[in-house]
């Protein structure tokens, strides 16, 4: 099982390999990690899908500000690599939750996402229709160089709960690839710079409204038909409705 685990890692995409790297050294560098514990069974499972292998890993940690850090990677046969990364924070602290995806096959990447998704407006009622990010963020991702990519890509339906900062992508370059990664590493270096300097949220009602945030985040994530329809074709219905409210967007 450990040896299918180390494949299952060595073969991915190299910009997920690069991706994996930067933010595992960001990490330890900046943040203090502890153990999470996740359900043993979701640690590392296997499927078929459409006769391919699907294999599916998953590393979490948590720290003071985040209650899960989760890296995710899935592989389907050799045409098929995902790596999907959430920064969930614990609903005490006013901070946005980072997100990263990777969709890649063996001759182009299909999808590259970045964002620090706002959870509500500081001090304001929450509505879905209009989060924001705290100013702090909202400052420093405006002063950060434009970010240019040839290919642009349309957020789904579903995608209200993304910051104006989002970039959604497809990198058809290796210079473009370099950008995209340059980009994570200027996102989540501010995350983590904010996070540790981030104050416990004293006031019951703007606790319950970034709860309420959170929640409002994870429901949207779970509107993904196309992630629900891989895993139940891998595994079954009631495994995949489990592990998207378990593993990927667990509510807190």
């Amino acid at each position: 099982m450990v040896q299918a685990r180390q494949q299952t890692l060595q073969k991915q995409h190299p910009l997920i390999g690069q991706l994996t790297e930067i933010l595992e050294s960001i990490w330890q560098n900046q943040l203090t990690l502890f153990p999470y514990h996740m359900p043993e069974d979701l640690g590392y499972v296997e499927g078929m899908l459409e006769g391919d292998r699907l294999t599916i890993q998953n590393r979490c940690y948590q720290t003071f500000q985040f209650r899960k850090i989760h890296l995710e990677f899935a592989k389907v046969g050799d045409n098929l690599d995902i790596l999907h990364c959430v920064i969930f924070p614990r609903p005490c602290f006013h901070l946005p939750i980072l997100g990263i995806d990777i969709i890649a096959g063996p001759k182009a990447i299909s999808a590259a996402i970045l964002d620090l998704s706002p959870v509500c407006a500081a001090g304001e009622e929450f509505s879905s229709a209009s989060p924001a990010l705290p100013a702090n963020y909202g400052q420093a991702l405006s002063n950060l160089p434009p970010a240019k990519f040839s290919q642009p890509r349309d957020l789904p339906e579903w995608g209200s709960i993304f910051s104006e900062f989002c970039l959604f992508v497809r990198p058809v370059t290796r210079r473009e690839e370099n950008a995209f990664l340059d980009r994570v590493t200027q996102y989540v270096s501010l995350h983590c710079q904010f996070a540790n300097e981030a104050s416990v949220i004293t006031s019951a009602d703007e606790r319950a409204r970034v709860l309420k945030g959170q929640q409002h985040y994870c429901q949207q994530q779970q509107k993904n038909d196309k992630t629900r329809r891989i895993l139940a074709r891998a595994f079954g219905p009631d495994w995949a409705q489990r592990y998207l409210e378990t593993m990927l967007f667990d509510s807190p």
